[in-house]
């Protein structure tokens, strides 16, 4: 690993700024990660600035120095700040680091080194190769740590190849998310609301199961906050249940559906035909894209694979995972230890007997208790957020 060193007063501002000027890539650059870069002089002089564009379009750094061009600037001597390792490889885009010395840049100060192994170290020692001082920032700095946390999906699809699974839960003060009749619209306000969708925002991909699309039939796209593209939309449905005409399937996009083997190896025709059925009805929607991913000895319950459809969507290039499904689903992936991390809305009121966030069953002893840590408990509206992540997995 390339040594880190202290950085300036300018530098900590600078990337800070880099960091803010990275979040406008939210909802815009999935699957790559979330980057801003500056472009200066070491008086404070802003030249130029830029964040990354979608998947195969300019990163930030193309973005910063195109700013710069078309101030007239000359960026000979000039500084880049950057939130992330500039990549030294050929993807979808040319290299970062050869757009950077080919500008004159000679000094780069960056946030966080690239965790993608074409890319790791790779960029700090490209630049440093064409006599360009790199500046990286102590790994556990506070501007390291944002720069990280801005990208968990990322660092997380990359270093451990399954998506950072976050939770979404809207629940009273004692914990029900729903009447004892189903009826959940709404516990939390329009603030709360709004908030979850700016979550939706920044996932890769939204995922429920079938018992939410039968009793709520959501369209678990982005509403409530502009954004220029829609995350993937996926169903745990593991007999087929999906309705044709349900509006999770209505456009833009295809639908990922993960199922199981329930209704096709019963031994039973009639189930099995009708299995067959419905899986002809959805496909003949052209909205759908199903896998069969079943639990081992599963036997005839044909669960999905929780586990296994991780890792599937990580191959498909999805970073953060963003859940809003029933209890019963809830409580499989938090069984299961899947979960990353809890986003939940508390509202200020008291329902009594309804349903549960994750219908676990009874416990016999505390110590078996779930247990997670606070991360960030902050009030939107009349609600709380709360953010709580399992101990071990606060951070990268």
């Amino acid at each position: 690993m390339p040594p880190a060193h202290p950085l300036t007063p300018l530098d900590e501002a600078r990337l800070a700024e880099a960091l803010v000027l990275a979040e406008q890539a939210i909802g815009v650059c999935d699957p790559n990660p979330r980057v801003g870069c500056l472009v200066g002089r070491p008086d404070g002089t802003m030249l130029g600035r830029g964040a990354t564009q979608a998947a195969g379009e300019a990163h930030a750094e193309v973005m910063a120095l195109r700013d710069a061009a078309a101030r007239g600037a000359d960026l000979r001597g000039a500084t880049a700040w950057v939130t992330l390792e500039p990549c030294a490889h050929h993807g979808r885009t040319p290299p970062c680091c050869e757009a950077l010395i080919a500008a004159g840049i000679t000094r780069v100060v960056v946030a966080t080194l690239d965790p993608f192994p074409e890319v790791n170290g790779q960029g700090v020692d490209r630049l440093r190769a064409a006599g360009v001082e790199v500046v990286l920032a102590e790994p556990q700095s506070e501007v390291a740590i944002a720069a990280r946390e801005l990208n968990i999906g990322f660092f997380s699809r990359v270093l451990r190849r399954r998506p950072w699974l976050r939770m979404k839960i809207a629940a009273s003060l004692d914990g029900r998310t729903a009447l004892a009749n189903g009826s959940s619209q709404w516990i939390t306000g329009p603030s709360a609301r709004a908030d979850g969708h700016a979550w939706r925002k920044r996932a890769s991909a939204t995922l429920t199961g079938i018992g939410t699309v039968l009793e709520d039939d959501p369209r678990l796209d982005v509403r409530e906050v502009a954004t220029a593209r829609q995350p993937q939309r996926v169903i745990v449905d593991s007999r087929l249940q999906t309705p044709p005409a349900a509006r999770i399937l209505q456009p833009p996009g295809s639908v990922w559906i993960y199922a199981g083997d329930a209704g096709r190896s019963t031994g039973d025709d009639a189930a099995a035909h009708a299995y067959a059925t419905r899986r002809a009805a959805l496909e003949a929607t052209g909205a759908v894209d199903i896998r069969f991913l079943a639990e081992a000895g599963g036997g005839s319950t044909g669960k999905v694979d929780l586990a296994a459809m991780l890792d599937d969507l990580a191959a498909r290039a999805v970073n953060e995972l963003h859940v809003e499904a029933g209890h019963r689903l809830n409580a499989s992936l938090l069984r299961a230890g899947l979960i990353d991390e809890l986003l939940v809305y508390l509202a200020p009121s008291l329902i009594g007997l309804g349903r549960e966030m994750a219908a676990f069953g009874p416990i016999a002893d505390l110590g078996e208790a779930l247990q997670f840590r606070f991360v960030e408990v902050v009030q939107i509206g009349e609600d709380l957020r709360i953010r709580a992540r399992p101990p071990g997995r606060e951070s990268f």
